[in-house]
């Protein structure tokens, strides 16, 4: 399941700068791809620089010491120590809504936070598999996969913004445009959409990801996906205080109502939850796994 989903992601984010380089070329040459790959990267350099700080903010985490919560201190450095990877800063979310996230931008400068309601809410095995899905996150450095995802994205919408602009406003010249005035700007309305679909499946397979590697470094699937179970009802009926922005880093989503169905899972960041689940029953159904 992980060599799938990591041959899935170097896939879309391949599809990704190729839908880039196409634009950049069809509207202004490869200086367009370069001007726009440039801009991206830098905005987004920062971003990911800043990430745990940034994320942190958004949803209102406080740091809390191992005096305040010995038993969640202990449970996640068992799980670093499974995983092979350094101790994070664990902080709280004030918020009833069972959710969690983790964050930074590698390894060695992580950051774990739950909410006040998952503590309250889940048993230990289950919120272990929480936290062993966040740690997994951590461990396949998702942070960098989508800051990269992000960067290419955000070069296409730079690009094709450009190109609507020059478009509507500097005329089309046949000789140096072969599109031409409709190409241009259906290229530049078709692309950044279509960017936006792919970032988001870079998502969702990095979900799935960490949940089957979370499941490993659990020890058993049967804790997230019972989790993920509870966090699924709760997510439609607590309501959660944070920034839109933020919400692609929950375990589950905490801005929306029921799952919608058809072609607008294709703009979600996070994959349907019954299918989560129905992944992680069948890896408990295999030998090696604690019930």
């Amino acid at each position: 399941m992980t060599v799938k989903n990591n041959m899935k992601t170097v896939i879309l984010l391949g599809t990704l700068a190729g839908l880039m380089v196409w634009l950049g070329n069809m509207i202004a040459g490869r200086s367009g791809a370069t001007i726009g790959l440039v801009f991206a990267a830098v905005m987004n350099l920062g971003a990911y620089w800043f990430s745990d700080k940034i994320a942190l903010k958004m949803s209102r985490a406080r740091p809390i010491s191992r005096a305040e919560a010995p038993q969640l201190y202990s449970m996640v450095y068992r799980l670093t120590q499974r995983a092979g990877i350094p101790m994070p800063s664990i902080h709280i979310i004030p918020s009833q809504q069972p959710n969690a996230f983790a964050t930074g931008r590698n390894p060695s400068h992580a950051a774990v936070a739950v909410t006040e309601g998952i503590l309250e809410m889940l048993s230990p095995s289950e919120l272990e598999g929480v936290l062993a899905h966040e740690l997994a996150h951590v461990r396949n450095r998702d942070i960098l996969i989508a800051s990269v995802a992000a960067t290419i994205a955000g070069a296409i919408s730079f690009i094709a913004t450009m190109a609507r602009w020059g478009a509507m406003f500097g005329g089309s010249d046949e000789d140096n445009n072969p599109a031409g005035l409709v190409g241009v700007l259906v290229a530049s309305i078709v692309a950044p959409l279509a960017a936006m679909v792919m970032q988001m499946a870079v998502s969702r397979s990095r979900e799935f990801q960490a949940d089957a590697v979370g499941a490993e470094i659990a020890g058993r699937p049967n804790g997230l996906s019972s989790a993920l179970r509870k966090l699924e009802i709760a997510s439609q009926r607590v309501p959660m205080a944070v920034n839109p922005s933020a919400a692609p880093m929950f375990i589950v989503n905490p801005l929306r109502g029921p799952l919608a169905h058809g072609a607008a899972r294709l703009f979600s960041t996070h994959p349907p939850t019954e299918e989560r689940i129905r992944r992680l029953e069948e890896m408990a159904g295999r030998a090696g796994y604690l019930v």
